[in-house]
């Protein structure tokens, strides 16, 4: 397989997609918890509503060897769970009144980071905790999230602070969507309200935003060499923006509503194979074996002095 997606269902089963036969290769059932799916991992690793992560087996097994080889609780109210790319036995998980954890694991009897709650407000009031989407940075142990309540958040486990690191507020909707833009300090959050930012974490500000939305954004990704992002969400449509200049390059209306987007790594999978060149060897050797038919002249026209 050049490139599979697993694909996680209502019915808690994890089907395999393969995108060089155009479909489905596998399906096993992974039982457990309460909720729809919040997250699948590299290493079929699941995360349901109700808090249950699960790490299953070898998915090529028969269904009564498919059994989960770890499991861990990480709290009620789930919204995400994603796991580390760089190191897959890391994950984070965060939801609703669930702040942002991470967990090893090898190793899932306590979390290796838990996340503090910022400050009271003004008015001395507790600020909700509503986790929606996180990413990790890569090349650091930083964590990036944003919230139902319009923030997006930067966590650093490698200090002894557990608050956030920053805290900027994205307008007044909830963000459904995060996605880093590679190498860059930036990322790309969209809301429940068609708004699509990229926001600088280094200062927490707006740096642009992104047009043409007409309903809530459910889905981002950045390309990993060029200045776009593609999103998807309820309006059906995917767009293709450029991360410079916020134009809105490309759309196509999907017919469905869209949760979820992703873009190929490979490069060249929509190029079409170069056509050889057909040369006519028989029509050549013909027309070489012709005798050559010299052109007749035509006579000139003496003047003849005196007429």
């Amino acid at each position: 397989m050049l490139w599979g997606l697993l694909v996680g269902s209502l019915d808690r089963s994890v089907s395999v997609f393969s995108t060089e036969k155009g479909k489905f290769t596998g399906e096993r059932l992974c039982p457990g918890g309460d909720g729809a799916f919040c997250g699948l991992g590299v290493s079929i690793v699941t995360a349901v509503e109700s808090g249950l992560v699960r790490v299953w087996g070898d998915f090529g097994v028969t269904p009564p060897q498919f059994q989960p080889l770890q499991e861990l609780q990480a709290g009620p109210g789930l919204c995400r769970m994603r796991q580390d790319p760089t190191r897959p036995h890391l994950v984070g998980t965060g939801g609703k009144e669930n702040g942002l954890k991470v967990w090893d694991l090898q190793r899932p009897q306590e979390p290796l980071f838990r996340a503090k709650n910022v400050r009271n407000d003004w008015l001395d009031l507790r600020v909700p905790v509503w986790e929606r989407d996180l990413q990790f940075l890569p090349g650091s142990q930083r964590v990036v999230t944003c919230t139902g309540h319009g923030q997006v958040r930067l966590y650093d486990p490698s200090t002894p602070q557990r608050r956030p690191v920053l805290d900027a507020a994205v307008g007044e909707a909830p963000l459904t969507a995060l996605a880093l833009i590679p190498g860059d300090t930036s990322v790309v959050v969209g809301s429940a309200r068609g708004d699509v930012a990229v926001i600088d974490l280094r200062k927490g500000r707006v740096l642009r935003a992104l047009k043409g939305f007409a309903g809530g954004v459910r889905g981002l990704q950045c390309h990993p060499r060029l200045p776009l992002v593609a999103s998807v969400g309820l309006d059906r449509f995917l767009r293709v923006h450029q991360l410079r200049d916020g134009r809105l390059r490309d759309k196509v209306y999907l017919k469905s509503r869209l949760t979820c987007v992703l873009l190929s790594t490979h490069l060249d999978w929509e190029e079409p194979p170069p056509q050889k060149e057909v040369k006519d060897e028989e029509g050549d050797e013909l027309w070489d074996a012709l005798e050559s038919v010299p052109t007749p002249r035509k006579a000139k026209k003496r003047k003849i002095s005196g007429v």
